[in-house]
């Protein structure tokens, strides 16, 4: 015998789909099927029923094997680097729920740490632009019941947010798009053709780095100014055509990712593109989202913004919060040398740091909070495996566009597994005990 639960979240990237079925044995113990997921979200719930799942801590030992310990005592090593460290380097937290996030940052005051999240190597680039500018936004059931003119931005959403495009910005039929694709038209804007390229209505081959250029060149195309025989690999025809296209629109969005984020230019790319999006706003209705990446790492940021005012990048090693990207940043304190000590939080740096970086967190002292085994677990010399956020306990997440969603939990997990707030409680309780701070 089996149940079906309905209306669950999916925990992979910032989509965040709320419309998951999920199988499960009549114990709760074991998933059976995923319905409605993409691929990439059914193999994380399955993931949980993986045989060769890590379930208890683990030390690394001198000649490099593991030993397993208990999380009393997990949390107790953890604590003590921290404490220990003159400049501890508290990283990730983009796959976690906001209730860890809240608590990891608690230690981190008592501690004296640096918070960063993955938005260092993602989209700070755009946190920094909005704090510059400002950002004209909406939400995604906005884009599915009134854009009719998409525009994706170097981004590549057929994979790397597969449904994002039924649910929300191309074949969604919403209130005032009952036709779903036919209702609008899709331009999509990147150096390479993409299979998201191969959907769209209008695809722009933009030169490598030069986004900036053929922003401004929309900008004054908007306005009626001259322009160039070509703008970035782009005919001036082209850039005209585009411009009448999304000013026949009732709504226009701009989808964008790290492709223009990480492109010659960086923030300074999203400040063109945001005020791009303002002046669409002289003629129509137009919104601007970030596509974010990991499920929580929107949540990060609210949870970072509201209790410190800067979304990433949060030094407090001075007694208060500090934010200066490039010197507060993850990347730039390895590098430097700065951090002695390291604790990394529902991501992976040993995947996507440069290996400069990943060198550093092998050589200090650091503590892996991951339910996964990954690179960066190998490289730590403590890994603390916890219950799967949004499948084996639920939580606050932020959806890319902003919005709070709660997770649920699908299925019990492994005996005697700690959730990461739970385990972060625990640090948090030896580390106010090694301060002598009352609970």
């Amino acid at each position: 015998m089996s149940k079906r639960l309905t209306d669950i979240i999916c925990p992979f990237c910032g989509t965040l789909c709320d419309d998951i079925e999920v199988e499960v044995s009549d114990d709760g113990k074991q998933i059976l099927e995923v319905y409605n997921s993409c691929a990439i979200g059914s193999e994380k719930f399955l993931h949980a029923q993986s045989p060769d799942r890590i379930t208890r801590p683990r030390m690394k030992q001198e000649d490099g094997s593991w030993k397993e310990t208990t999380y009393e005592e997990a949390a107790k090593y953890t604590a003590k680097i921290l404490c220990d460290a003159k400049k501890p380097l508290m990283y990730g937290w983009s796959s976690t729920s906001c209730e860890a996030q809240s608590t990891g940052h608690m230690i981190a005051e008592q501690v004296g740490g640096v918070l960063d999240n993955t938005a260092t190597v993602c989209h700070g680039s755009t946190l920094i632009a909005m704090q510059d500018v400002g950002i004209p936004s909406c939400t995604l059931g906005e884009v599915k019941n009134r854009a009719d003119r998409i525009i994706f931005w170097g981004c590549n959403p057929a994979h790397a947010h597969p449904r994002h495009m039924s649910r929300y910005s191309i074949y969604s039929r919403g209130y005032f798009t009952g036709k779903g694709s036919k209702s609008r038209k899709i331009i999509v804007v990147d150096p390479r053709p993409t299979d998201s390229a191969s959907l769209a209505d209008e695809y722009i081959q933009v030169e490598q780095g030069r986004d900036y250029e053929l922003l401004s060149a929309l900008r004054a195309a908007l306005r009626g100014a001259q322009l160039p025989d070509k703008v970035s690999g782009v005919t001036k025809e082209k850039i005209y055509e585009i411009v009448d296209i999304l000013k026949g629109g009732r709504f226009v969005v701009i989808f964008f990712g790290m492709g223009v984020t990480h492109s010659l230019g960086k923030n300074h790319n999203i400040d063109m593109a945001i005020a791009l999006t303002a002046d669409l706003n002289n003629y129509t209705k137009a919104s601007i989202i970030a596509m974010r990446g990991h499920y929580n790492v929107t949540g990060s940021g609210q949870v970072l913004g509201w209790q410190f005012g800067f979304p990433f990048c949060v030094d407090l090693s001075r007694g208060f919060a500090r934010y200066n990207p490039g010197e507060t940043s993850s990347n730039d304190l390895l590098m430097r040398g700065e951090v002695d000590g390291c604790l990394v939080v529902g991501s992976d740096p040993g995947s996507h740091f440069p290996i400069a970086s990943v060198k550093k967190i092998h050589d200090i002292p650091t503590v892996c909070i991951d339910p996964h085994t990954t690179p960066t677990t190998a490289v730590s010399t403590c890994h603390v495996p916890v219950a799967i956020v949004g499948i084996e306990v639920g939580g606050s997440c932020y959806r890319m566009d902003n919005v709070p969603i709660e997770s649920r939990k699908v299925v019990d997990p492994p005996a005697g597994m700690l959730t990461d707030a739970e385990f972060l409680g625990l640090v948090l309780k030896e580390v106010n005990h090694i301060k002598g701070v009352a609970e």
